[in-house]
């Protein structure tokens, strides 16, 4: 199951604490462990340049409201 890409933060978020439940839970399998990590990896990038993008946005209006004081 993949996240689309305009999926939110949450649900990244969800989707990747899920993909780490797995290694905690019954259903592990080593042999599903690495394809299981780079999608958790990737998730966990995803979700890191989400918030970047997120405070660049935040920063910008704080500027704004900066110039406007």
């Amino acid at each position: 199951m993949s996240v689309k890409n305009n999926a939110t933060i949450s649900e990244k978020t969800a989707k990747l604490s899920e993909l780490v439940a797995w290694f905690d839970g019954d259903d592990f399998e080593l042999e599903q462990a690495l394809d299981k990590f780079s999608e958790a990896e990737k998730m966990a990038a995803e979700i890191e340049h989400d918030l970047l993008a997120l405070k660049n946005n935040i920063e910008v209006v704080k500027a704004k409201f900066a110039e406007q004081e």
